[in-house]
C-alpha cells in the first residue's frame, strides 16, 4: 500500500478517536439536557408558551452562528476566489440552504426562523421581544447593545451572548465546535412527543400546535439524517490532526451545552413561576 494511502488512514483513525473522546467528554451534559425536568413540565399550552418566547432567541443565534461559519469557509466577496477546501465549502452550503431556505408543510419557502415565528403565532406565543430584537438589529444596533434594550432572562443575554464571543472568535473549528456539539440536534425525540401529548389532551389546541410539531420533526429529521454527519466532517477537516484544535473543540462544546443548561434551568424556574400565577 502506498505510503501516502497509509497516512491518510492513519489521519482518519486519528480524527475519528478525538471525535469519540469529544462525545465521551460531553456526555454528562448532553445527558443532563436530554433528561432536564423542563420537558415533563411543559405540559400545557400556557408552558409552552413561556418556553418559546425564550426558546426563538437560541434560533435565531443558531442562524447567525451557521452564517458566520458560512462566512469564514465560503468566498462571500466580490470578486470571487476559491476559499478553503471544496468539500468543506460544499457541506457548509448544504446547510445553510436547508436552515435558511426550507419549506413549511404547504411547501412554501422559509427559515427555521420563520417556521418558528409562524409557529409561535400558531400558538397564540409572544413574539414581541424576538421582533424588537430584529427592529433594533436592522437599525445598526450591535447585538449586544439590542439584548441590553429587551426585558428577558439573564441565561437568554448570556446564552447568545456566548455565540457572538465564540463568532467573534473567527476561529472556525470554535465555531464549528458549538454548531455541532451544542446546538446541531440537542432537542430530544421526547419533547415532540410532549407536544404530541398536549395536542391530545387539549383537541382545541390541535391545530395550534401542528405547524410546531412540524418544525421539530422536520429538524430532527435533517439534523439526524444529514447535518450531524457534515458537520462531524467539516470539524474533521478543521481541525486535521491540530491537538491544540481539538482540544479546544471539546472546551468549547462543553461551554456551549452548560449554557444551554442554564437556559432550560432558568426557562423551567418561568414555566413554573407562570404555573403558580
Amino acid at each position: 500500500m502506498p505510503t501516502s494511502k497509509i497516512n491518510i488512514q492513519l489521519q482518519e483513525k486519528k480524527q475519528n478517536e478525538y471525535i469519540q473522546k469529544i462525545k465521551v467528554e460531553i456526555e454528562p451534559l448532553r445527558q443532563e439536557l436530554l433528561n432536564h425536568k423542563i420537558y415533563t413540565k411543559i405540559n400545557s399550552m400556557e408552558g409552552l408558551k413561556v418556553f418559546l418566547q425564550h426558546h426563538i432567541f437560541a434560533v435565531w443565534d443558531f442562524m447567525s452562528l451557521l452564517k458566520a461559519l458560512q462566512n469564514e469557509l465560503t468566498c462571500v466577496q466580490i470578486p470571487w476566489t476559491p476559499k478553503g477546501n471544496p468539500l468543506t465549502r460544499r457541506l457548509i452550503n448544504e446547510i445553510v440552504l436547508a436552515e435558511e431556505t426550507n419549506q413549511d408543510e404547504n411547501g412554501n419557502i422559509k427559515s427555521y426562523f420563520e417556521l418558528y415565528i409562524e409557529a409561535m403565532k400558531n400558538c397564540d406565543a409572544d413574539t414581541s421581544k424576538i421582533m424588537y430584537l430584529i427592529q433594533l438589529l436592522r437599525e445598526w444596533k450591535s447585538v449586544r447593545m439590542a439584548l441590553s434594550q429587551i426585558d428577558i432572562i439573564t441565561s437568554v443575554k448570556e446564552f447568545v451572548g456566548f455565540s457572538f464571543d465564540t463568532i467573534e472568535t473567527k476561529k472556525t473549528h470554535k465555531m464549528a465546535a458549538v454548531f455541532l456539539f451544542g446546538r446541531e440536534n440537542f432537542i430530544p425525540i421526547d419533547f415532540i412527543s410532549v407536544l404530541k401529548k398536549i395536542k391530545t389532551q387539549a383537541p382545541q389546541d390541535k391545530e395550534a400546535i401542528k405547524k410546531l410539531v412540524y418544525y421539530f420533526e422536520r429538524h430532527l429529521k435533517l439534523d439526524i439524517n444529514n447535518h450531524s454527519d457534515m458537520s462531524v466532517q467539516m470539524i474533521k477537516d478543521l481541525c486535521q490532526n491540530d491537538e491544540q484544535k481539538w482540544k479546544d473543540v471539546i472546551d468549547m462544546s462543553k461551554t456551549a451545552l452548560q449554557k444551554r443548561v442554564d437556559l432550560w434551568n432558568e426557562i423551567l424556574i418561568e414555566i413554573e413561576k407562570n404555573n403558580k400565577e
